[in-house]
Formats: structure tokens, C-alpha cells, sequence
């Protein structure tokens, strides 16, 4: 499978109750549905050829034997499709019966797996015909073909992906404490299917999805339930047809109730082995007793149906990406707060440069300062304007420091950078990268000597984005005593702004986080708050709306010329890059194909291509930079930080990734 990519389908079929021959005829018509999709593994509900409310009929051989029947017409099917079918029913096996899922693959049935857990309440009084399965894996006879028959089996795929491992368990065994899944997967399993027969009642769906989800999540694996449908209607019981597709703790496909038909997903196999290879916790292959049974699925492209987000670090839902704010938020003011405390300082020393980035390490450094009950007037916003500095930039810094009520102080920086230029005898209208960096550099030695002479903190500003690309000029801009952003990647940088300013909008204290009102509680002056908050929400939206910049070259005609994204190229796409590099350990082609996927409306491929080379090149050979990071707090599962999130030697060779992307035709 492409990319590690696999397609499976859940199978509702409606049957009729105890007509085996019906019955196969409908799962034959599901397979055919199912294969029409693109899925190569089709799981069918428990009991689906016989059907799950048969009652005292399941002592009838007749019924018995003509599930057998059916189950070869089914398996014989199959020979010329390139599946793997799991499909329930009841099954003689030394002189007891079971309720099992036989697997099915090219003409053949290769496997029996039973139910372990029977369960005796009143609607599914089971106990009274069937007996437990258990892991010793035997051999009965199939029509003269000797069958593996038992619980601890694993389904293990060809060289096409070999990663692939299937397990089942059969309804009730998935609502039990000790689910047979939760063995099956420290064998090494990655993929349980479940064949149920669930009825319904109220409130049992939401349940339902639940145990799946965190089924899926708790054991690193994709699980896939199918459940009998409304033909297994009888009597007391009502059924849904409920299926469930989940993986890693996420649901990515699910029926609606009382339907019967296919639904499909794509499960990315790759990306679950690259979970349980980062998490030590995870031990695989304990269990040697295990029976591995092969089967080969063709290698074919599988059309991606997933929803691939253009901006994986950042919530699409509104309410998710305001609690994911609010949690980062805090996160950020929190670390601050213990670092300013701890270190008995009550002053914080912040460039202010009007830009994103330097505002949002403001707002969090207000946040932290109102925690500890400090003044903000403690807060020293240091405005430094240079060669590149506009107006638009230069009045939203001087605005938002005095709205916040922090002191505010100007430190022009031209005449010293002129001066050092000179020393170094560099031209001064020379407009490369020592202009550029000299700049930067004298920036940051103002506000270390501003924080020593102050008894302070030098607060960075800094964003992961920035980090990974190198976008930071060495023992300049890179290097602060705590860095409040570092692990902030740029797209989220944007929405944390716009957190705050949506926050400040409501002009209700009781509505913000920690009750944080804007105003400077000690100094409030003749500024009435509503007219201070109005002040605030418009100096953000502005900066909001302005380029981002290291403003480090002269503006044309008092804008900004500088523009980062035209140099290093777009944030959301290096974002993109980043995230699956490292949250996954993606290879390039793939990364590159999701991308195309995700920001298919926005750029060309050839556009997207040519951005990823940027990145590969930059984050390798800027790794020097993160080896030296100073501290700052970690926000999500994707970090630079050297002291543990990525330790990468700063000489690694980026030719294994480039080499790649060569071949890549876009």
C-alpha cells in the first residue's frame, strides 16, 4: 500500500433471520459494494450468515450446517478479489459451538477466530448455546482443509505492507475490563476488527462511539466495528446497524443508526507504527504463542478520502481552537511565572517590535504578571526602531504597551548600528545579511543590558516556525533568558492573537481567562477600561493584518519591503512540512503527497515542491541554532527543544531527504 495507506470497510447487510443462503447473498452483494470502494479489509457483523437472533434454532444442525455451506459459497467468492473478509457465524468445533469470524482471502477461509467473552444477562443470554474461545490455537476441518481455530491469531500482511497486523475480537469481548484487543496489540496487532451485534437503546450509540474511540487510542491501533442491522430486529430487541471506523482515538468514519450499507476509511498504518515507536511504554511481542497467518493484498495507490488539515497545529472547530488558546495560554504564563518566581524577579525586559510574535510574548508575559500579583509597570516593552521600522509597526508597539499599562521605552538603534558598521568596516549601504544581522544583534544586547541593569528577565519571542527554519539571527533575536514562544509554531501564533483580541472584544472581565481584565490595575490614568479595551482590540487587529517582517531592510514608500514569507516561503505549508517530519517521522513523497491533498485550493504542486526543498535545506542546516536554545515551555507534541523534544547533531546530512524530493515529479 502506498504511503502505508490501507482502505477498510464496515458491512451491514440486511438479512433475514436464520436464512443462511439469503443471508450469503447479501454479504456477497457487500463485498461487491465494499470492493467497489477501494477497501481490502471488509469486516461483516457477529453471526451475519445465520444470523445473531436465532434463538434456540442455533441447536438445529440444520442452521448450523448450512452456515458452513454458506461460509464456503462466501469464501469461494472471493478467489479472484484481492480482500481479506471477516464475516461472522456459528460454528461446530469439537462438539461445541461458537460464535466465530472467519477469515476469508482468495478462495479460502484462513482462519477461525471465537468469541472469548459469552455473556449471560437477559437479552443476550448466549451461555445457553455457546462456549468460550481461548487463546490455544488448534486446527479443525473446513471441508477437508485443516483451519487455525483459536483467540490469539494475528493476520499479518505481504511486503506490501508489512506493517500491517489484524486481530478480532467479537462484541462483547470489546466491553469487558480486559479486552482480548488489549493482548492482541502487545503482540503486536494494529488493527483490530470487531464483529458485533449491539442493540440499541437510548443513549447506548454515544457509548458506543466512545468505547471505540478510546479503544483505538488507548491501544495505538485502527479499530473497525461493524454491527448487525435492522433484519436482526425480533421480539424485544431492536439493532442499529451502528459501524465504526476509528484510529489513534479518532473516529473517521461511522454510520448513521438504523442503516444498513458500507462505510469506508483510510488507515494509515505508517502513521500508527510511528506512535508506538516514539512511546517506550509501548512493548510489542511479549506473547510468543501467537499464530501469524500471511495473506498478500496487491501494492495500488489508495485514493486518500481522509480529512487532511491544511493547518494541523491549529483546531478547525471555533470552540476547539478557543480551548486550545485558552490551554496554551496558560501554559505559556504559567512557565513564566514559575521562572520569574523562582528567580525572585519582578521586571521583564520584551522587544517590542508592533510585529506577531513580540506581541504575543507581551500579552502572555501580562497574563503571567497578573498571576504573581506583580505590577505591570514591571513589564519593560523596548521599542528599537532601525533602518526597516515603518510607522504602521512603530505606533502599534508604542500603543499596545501603553494600553496594557507596561512601561514603555524607545531605544533608537541606528546611530549605534551606523557606528558599529563603521568599526567593523562594513558599508553601511550595503544591504546584505551583516546589515541585516548587526541590527538583530544590537537589539538583543539593549535588552540584556537593560534586563542586568534592571534586575530582569529578558523574554524571547521567538515562534517554533522560526526555530525550524533558522529564520533568526544567531546570539540575536535567537537568544533571550526564557523564551515564551518557542514552542508556538507561526500558524498558531496568529490565533493566539486573535484569542486575545476576541477576549478583549467582550468587554466582560468575567469572560476572560483568569478574570484577566487589560487594563493596568494600578495605574489606570483619566482612560476609562471600555475605552482601553476598544484601544487594545484595534492595535491588535492591526497587527493582525500587517506582514510579517523582520523589518531589517528600508521600507518603500513607508512600507514594509521586507516580507518573510516571500523569502522563506509560506508559513502554513512549513508548518505542514514540520508537523509530519516530526510529530511522524514521514518520509518527504509522503508529506509531500498529503500536502498536495490538504492545500490543493491554495498552491500548485510545483509551488508546494519547490517550498519543501526551502524547508529540508533550512531545517538541516540550521540546526545549530536549536542545539542552543535557551529554555521555553513546551506546548504541544511537536518541539524544537535540543534538552529532549529533537535531539538532531547540528552536522546531519540532509542529501537521504533532498535526494527524495528530486525524484518527486510534481
Amino acid at each position: 500500500m502506498k504511503d502505508g495507506f490501507i482502505k477498510v470497510a464496515a458491512v451491514t447487510p440486511k438479512i433475514k433471520v436464520a436464512d443462511a443462503h439469503y443471508n450469503a447473498d447479501k454479504i456477497i452483494e457487500g463485498i461487491d459494494a465494499a470492493t467497489a470502494k477501494g477497501a481490502k479489509i471488509i469486516v461483516f457483523p457477529e453471526m451475519v450468515i445465520s444470523g445473531y437472533t436465532c434463538g434456540d434454532l442455533l441447536l438445529q444442525h440444520t442452521l448450523i450446517d448450512a452456515s458452513k455451506t454458506e461460509l464456503k459459497r462466501i469464501a469461494e467468492y472471493t478467489s479472484d478479489l484481492d480482500v481479506l473478509v471477516f464475516v461472522g457465524l456459528p460454528y461446530y468445533f469439537r462438539d461445541k459451538l461458537y460464535s466465530v469470524a472467519a477469515v476469508l482471502h482468495r478462495g479460502l477461509c484462513i482462519g477461525m477466530v471465537p468469541k472469548t467473552y459469552i455473556p449471560n444477562y437477559s437479552e443476550f443470554y448466549e451461555e445457553r448455546y455457546f462456549t468460550s474461545g481461548n487463546a490455544s490455537v488448534l486446527t479443525t476441518d473446513f471441508f477437508g482443509t485443516g483451519i487455525p481455530f483459536g483467540t490469539h491469531i494475528i493476520f499479518e500482511s505481504g511486503e506490501t505492507l508489512p506493517d500491517l497486523k489484524i486481530a478480532c475480537e467479537i462484541c462483547e469481548d470489546a466491553w469487558v475490563p480486559a479486552p482480548p484487543s488489549i493482548v492482541h496489540v502487545i503482540a503486536g496487532a494494529n488493527l483490530i476488527v470487531n464483529l458485533s451485534a449491539s442493540d440499541e437503546v437510548i443513549g447506548k450509540d454515544e457509548y458506543r462511539r466512545r468505547l471505540v474511540s478510546q479503544a483505538s487510542g488507548s491501544r495505538v491501533c485502527a479499530y473497525v466495528y461493524a454491527s448487525a442491522g435492522a433484519g436482526e430486529s425480533s421480539q424485544d430487541l431492536v439493532f442499529g446497524g451502528h459501524d465504526i471506523i476509528a484510529e489513534n482515538g479518532s473516529i473517521l468514519a461511522e454510520s448513521k443508526l438504523f442503516t444498513e450499507g458500507v462505510i469506508t476509511a483510510d488507515i494509515d498504518v505508517e502513521r500508527l507504527m510511528s506512535e508506538r515507536r516514539r512511546m517506550n511504554t509501548f512493548v510489542e511481542n511479549v506473547y510468543d504463542d501467537y499464530v501469524r497467518i500471511p495473506f498478500l493484498i496487491n501494492d495500488t495507490l489508495v485514493d486518500i478520502n481522509r480529512h487532511i488539515p491544511p493547518l494541523p497545529f491549529v483546531p478547525a472547530n471555533d470552540r476547539e481552537r478557543k480551548y486550545r488558546c485558552t490551554e496554551i495560554a496558560d501554559i505559556q504564563s504559567i512557565g513564566l511565572a514559575k521562572r520569574l518566581e523562582h528567580a525572585s524577579l519582578h521586571n521583564a525586559i520584551i522587544g517590542l517590535s508592533g510585529g506577531l510574535d513580540s506581541t504575543l510574548a507581551l500579552l502572555v508575559t501580562v497574563r503571567a504578571f497578573d498571576r504573581l500579583g506583580l505590577s505591570r509597570s514591571g513589564i519593560h516593552a523596548v521599542t528599537m526602531p532601525g533602518f526597516g521600522t515603518t510607522d504602521r509597526t512603530y505606533d502599534n508597539a508604542v500603543r499596545l504597551a501603553k494600553t496594557l499599562g507596561c512601561d514603555l521605552m524607545e531605544v533608537d538603534i541606528k546611530k549605534s548600528v551606523a557606528q558599529h558598521m563603521s568599526d567593523i568596516g562594513a558599508d553601511i549601504n550595503v544591504h546584505d545579511v551583516t546589515y541585516e544581522n548587526a541590527q538583530a544583534r544590537e537589539r538583543t544586547q539593549i535588552l540584556m543590558d537593560i534586563a542586568n541593569r534592571l534586575s530582569g528577565l529578558v523574554i524571547g519571542t521567538g515562534d517554533m516556525s522560526e526555530l525550524a527554519l533558522g529564520w533568526a539571527t544567531y546570539n540575536g533575536d535567537h537568544m533571550s533568558m526564557y523564551g515564551v514562544n518557542a514552542g508556538v509554531p507561526k500558524t498558531l501564533v496568529r490565533h493566539l492573537v486573535a484569542y486575545f483580541a476576541d477576549e478583549t472584544t467582550k468587554g466582560n472581565a468575567a469572560d476572560k481567562p483568569d478574570n484577566l481584565d487589560y487594563v493596568n490595575r494600578d495605574d489606570r490614568g483619566s482612560m476609562s477600561e471600555d475605552v482601553k479595551q476598544s484601544e487594545l482590540t484595534i492595535v491588535l487587529r492591526d497587527i493582525l493584518d500587517t506582514p510579517v517582517s523582520p523589518e531589517l531592510l528600508p521600507p518603500e514608500n513607508g512600507n514594509i519591503s521586507q516580507k518573510t514569507e516571500d523569502i522563506v516561503g509560506p508559513y502554513e505549508l512549513h508548518d505542514f512540512f514540520l508537523y509530519y517530519m516530526l510529530r511522524f517521522g514521514f518520509s518527504p513523497s509522503k508529506i509531500y503527497r498529503l500536502a498536495c491533498i490538504a492545500h490543493k485550493d491554495s498552491y500548485e504542486p510545483e509551488t508546494t515542491l519547490k517550498w519543501m526543498k526551502i524547508f529540508y535545506k533550512r531545517f538541516f542546516a540550521q540546526q545549530f541554532k536549536r542545539s542552543c536554545l535557551p529554555d521555553g515551555p513546551k506546548v504541544g507534541t511537536v518541539a524544537v527543544s535540543p534538552r529532549g523534544d529533537l535531539r538532531m547533531p547540528s552536522d546531519a546530512s540532509a542529501e537521504l531527504w533532498l535526494e527524495e524530493l528530486e525524484r518527486i515529479r510534481s
